[in-house]
């Protein structure tokens, strides 16, 4: 009993790590693209940051709502591997969200304090949890089988090597075809 204690609280311990871990990487992520976005949006004024975060919560529920109909749509069909995968992704979602609404009231009090530096951590944090939304909607695509799309048109093209030589199919004969049985691995004499 005591060990169990003891390795649950270590569990504990460790995922507050990583939890905290990713909070501050992704703040200090000044060199990728995520982190320039980042960046440049808390340099937005608290009030603009309350309108984003308002954004922020109206598009991680549209997600959520999605993830739950493609939920619904494979338990009528019955099938138990996209169940079990948006189960996951939507229990995921609805942590984010937990906690995205929990940073929202704490930018909120943040703003109506005066305390910018408060805002502006409380803000990073919402736009971390609202690009985990958008990835996890992208998982849950990924669950039902739907590719992720590439707006615009695309087209594919072949150049081949003019030096290759021209090889006519007709020149070679056509491989005999040979029809072996197989034996019995599991017959007993």
């Amino acid at each position: 009993m005591r060990w169990s204690k003891v390795f649950g609280f270590s569990l504990l311990g460790l995922g507050a790590a990583v939890l905290f871990q990713g909070v501050a990487s992704a703040q200090n992520a000044g060199d990728s693209g995520a982190g320039t976005e980042l960046t440049q949006q808390v340099n937005l004024s608290p009030q603009e940051q309350l309108a984003q975060a308002q954004q922020y919560s109206s598009q991680m529920e549209q997600v959520r709502g999605n993830v739950q109909r493609m939920l619904e749509e494979a338990r009528q069909e019955r099938d138990v591997v996209k169940t079990l995968c948006l189960n996951d992704k939507l229990n995921q979602l609805d942590v984010a969200i937990r906690s995205a609404e929990e940073r929202n009231r704490s930018l909120e009090s943040a703003v109506k304090r005066g305390d910018s530096d408060l805002s502006n951590h409380e803000f990073t944090i919402l736009t971390v949890l609202f690009q985990r939304t958008q990835s996890l909607a992208a998982e849950a695509n990924q669950c039902v089988g739907k590719e992720i799309g590439v707006v615009g048109e695309s087209s594919t093209t072949m150049d081949v090597d003019p030096d290759l030589p021209y090889d006519d199919a007709s020149d070679y004969p056509a491989p005999a075809t040979i029809v072996a049985l197989p034996t019995c691995a599991s017959c007993f004499k």
